[in-house]
């Protein structure tokens, strides 16, 4: 019995990743639920994203790399006691991949995450998502950032319209290499994308919005067939990209809380 309780305890910390354009924030209600259930909540920003939306973007955003933001993350990791649970949004579900294939975690769960090198799904809902970015000349090396209307379409489809506004107003500048090292993979020489599955082996659940228009159901079971320790696949109706604020987040708060408890006593 003393063991369970010693394998509870060294499962406390959560290191909460954002995606992009966004920073700490969009963790608010994570990070309350989680922290009122006894969990310590990390939830780093970012390089480059600690600004307000308003303010110009550091022009060196422009050629971050996905690698940079990993590299940033695993300093946080590397200061802890002990192996952290990992939960990423969009882009931050493909960082949390690439730090578990490179630091020991407890658990990955992935919420609506961007795909890894060498998982293409060319659908045209991915596709009016992501051409405003495309309409930039050479946006693979400068600051970017989607207008209100493509943000609505992409990403908070299923928001209420004040909401769409009030998360609009907080989004700031990404990287556009970043992007580009994630939507087209086969160009990139350095692979910043890339991620050896058979190097995963903690549990890991997949979550994804049934009308997700920017990372699909469809994309996200791809990216789940890259790895063997996949413990968990879950479709939630009336969501889409936005798991982390779309009205009724709470009951997928409570799914994970009741995987990871779960997880205890494996």
């Amino acid at each position: 019995m003393d063991f369970l309780f010693f394998e509870k305890d060294i499962m406390k910390t959560i290191v909460m990743i954002h995606g992009m354009g966004e920073s700490a924030w969009c963790w608010d209600n994570y990070k309350e639920f989680f922290e009122k259930k006894g969990y310590n909540c990390i939830t780093p920003t970012l390089r480059w994203h600690d600004i307000d939306s308003k303010d110009t973007p550091n022009p060196a955003i422009g050629t971050t790399s996905l690698l940079d933001y990993v590299s940033d993350l695993e300093k946080e990791i590397d200061k802890l006691d002990e192996q952290p649970i990992l939960i990423g949004h969009s882009m931050g579900g493909l960082l949390a991949q690439i730090l578990a294939e490179r630091r020991s975690v407890k658990a990955l769960i992935l919420l609506s995450p961007a795909s890894p090198y060498g998982v293409l799904d060319l659908k045209m809902s991915i596709l009016r998502s992501l051409s405003p970015f495309f309409r930039k000349f050479a946006f693979w090396k400068k600051p970017i950032k989607q207008d209100f209307k493509a943000i609505s379409y992409s990403m908070l489809n299923l928001c209420p319209d004040e909401e769409k506004i009030r998360i609009f107003d907080k989004l700031v500048f990404e990287s556009g290499q970043a992007l580009s090292e994630i939507g087209f993979w086969f160009f990139d020489p350095k692979k910043a994308a890339k991620i050896n599955g058979d190097k995963v082996n903690c549990p890991i659940m997949f979550i994804v919005g049934e009308e997700d228009r920017i990372t699909p159901v469809s994309i996200v079971r791809k990216i789940a067939e890259k790895y063997k320790t996949v413990s968990d696949f879950k479709v939630f109706p009336n969501h889409a990209h936005w798991l982390i604020g779309e009205p009724g987040w709470e009951k997928i708060t409570e799914y994970i809380y009741d995987w990871i408890e779960k997880l205890d006593y494996n």
